[in-house]
């Protein structure tokens, strides 16, 4: 027995370390992912002067990679259904990464939006499959953490590789930030290669039952939850800048520094998020929600203090974060054999939530009501996914399938609305 004992110990930390290396990949994925799509917004003045074009038109490159984030998910996961899920991962960071480099080489506007475009395809499905993956390796009572994990990739694009890439490229010109990014897919390649297993007892799929899944009332409405819900979060984001500027009186110098804190926060919230989510399911959703609508308004009310301002932009970025993993399981777990379209339109429907975040921040200062309303714009938002959470609970209790212990929630493909039309 002591023999036994001893001799699975290794084994079973082995295992534990061969997970651990696997997410660190797929992370380094969501990295290098979130450096290129955020990056583009701080050098937009550097590409509209190199390419002759103003700054607003630079500006449709940003609508171009989130179009082809939109349009990719749902499309790739149909289409590659059958296909292994290494082979997928690792042929979708393969495009990503070709995708980036045929923005170093483009040189002129309509080349460079084809290029953002092909960049931006992989994105959702990547995260996806990414999420799929993490899941399924990491088990039961663990699968919302690891989830949190992989995402994690995408928070400390906000702390490090944005920043690090903005800097390179204002140095040596915008290409050289993108040049950066394809380092980072070719790293993730070689990484994924490296680690993952074959995943042959993932279950497969097929394009008729990933289409199958939006059928399905509950994965529309756990969407829903994103659009809505995270919409306040971009409504602030969008228009962080000019509140701490013109309201707080912060320095421009000094705004990097509340970028910073919002994605430490935002790594917190995944960390703690994945772990919430994993004890106490979708009620991790509704409290990270709640939190956010309580920050935005604790930030509209400090925003003309300055630095107090900027501390609670921290706590703005973690409080967000923290529902993100629990709604990507969410997606999974209400998806049944349409797992891959599910968690891979998540990230649509975030970029979704961008865009009508931002207009809606847009939309509240043009009618006068200053810097300060976005945040409280936001606010209602984030309320709004609470609410949209709470009807897709009660309709999931009134098919008769309620939500069954996390502990028994075995892996990807588990269902805890398996009885749902």
């Amino acid at each position: 027995m002591t023999t036994s004992s001893t001799a699975a110990a290794p084994a079973e930390t082995s295992t534990r370390r061969g997970v651990g290396w696997v997410i660190l990949a797929l992370a380094l994925g969501g990295f290098g992912i979130g450096t290129t799509e955020f990056v583009a917004m701080g050098l937009l003045p550097n590409i509209a002067s190199d390419l002759e074009i103003t700054e607003p038109v630079a500006g449709h490159l940003i609508s171009a990679y989130a179009l082809g984030v939109v349009v990719g998910a749902p499309v790739i996961a149909v289409l590659a259904a059958r296909m292994s899920r290494r082979t997928l991962l690792m042929s979708l960071m393969v495009a990503f990464t070709i995708g980036n480099g045929l923005s170093i080489a483009a040189q002129s506007y309509p080349i460079l939006m084809a290029a953002r475009f092909v960049a931006g395809l992989p994105h959702g499905a990547y995260f996806g499959v990414a999420a799929l993956v993490a899941a399924h390796l990491a088990g039961p009572g663990k699968r919302a953490s690891a989830v949190g994990q992989v995402m994690m990739g995408l928070s400390v694009a906000n702390v490090l590789g944005v920043p690090a890439a903005t800097w390179l490229g204002q140095a040596l010109g915008w290409r050289s930030a993108m040049a950066l990014v394809v380092v980072i897919g070719v790293a993730t390649v070689a990484s994924l290669w490296r680690v993952l297993p074959d995943l042959s007892d993932m279950p497969s799929s097929s394009p008729k039952a990933e289409l199958g899944g939006l059928r399905r009332s509950q994965i529309w409405l756990t969407l829903l939850v994103g659009v809505i819900g995270f919409g306040g979060f971009f409504a602030f984001y969008t228009y962080l800048n000019t509140a701490l500027t013109s309201l707080g009186g912060i320095s421009e110098s000094a705004v990097p520094i509340a970028l910073m804190l919002f994605g430490a926060g935002m790594v917190t919230g995944n960390y703690v998020g994945g772990r919430m989510a994993d004890a106490l399911g979708d009620r991790a959703i509704a409290i990270g929600m709640a939190a956010a609508a309580v920050t935005l308004l604790l930030f509209a009310a400090l925003v003309s203090t300055g630095w107090p301002a900027v501390i609670v932009t921290f706590f703005v970025g973690c409080s967000g974060s923290t529902a993100i993993p629990g709604l990507q399981t969410r997606l999974m777990d209400v998806a049944d054999d349409a797992q891959t379209i599910a968690a891979a339109l998540n990230h649509s429907a975030l970029n979704v939530a961008n865009a009508i975040g931002a207009w809606l921040g847009g939309m509240v200062i043009a009618e006068g009501l200053g810097y300060r309303a976005p945040s409280i714009a936001g606010a209602a938002l984030a309320a709004g996914g609470v609410v949209v959470l709470i009807i897709a609970v009660l309709a999931a209790r009134r098919s008769g399938t309620a939500e069954p212990p996390r502990e028994e929630s075995v892996a990807v493909g588990t269902d805890r609305y398996s009885e749902l039309p």
